[in-house]
């Protein structure tokens, strides 16, 4: 799943550590996310639209096996 989560940061002038305070998670969970090494849970994208003043559906962008083809 791809994100805009480095985009949506650095227009808020955030750095990773300051996110990851806001939204209760370490620094590594949110270079995880950043990265698309690691799709959070559905409370913790809830949490990190919140934080980035967004919404999950903007934030985040599901891409199945198929249409990535």
């Amino acid at each position: 799943m791809r994100n805009s989560i480095t985009v949506r940061r650095k227009k808020l002038k955030l750095s990773q550590a300051e996110i990851a305070e806001l939204a209760k998670v370490t620094r590594q969970t949110i270079n995880a996310i950043e990265n698309d090494k690691y799709d959070p849970s559905l409370t913790l994208a809830f949490k990190l639209a919140e934080v980035l003043n967004t919404t999950v559906d903007t934030l985040f962008d599901y891409e199945t096996k198929e249409a990535s083809k």
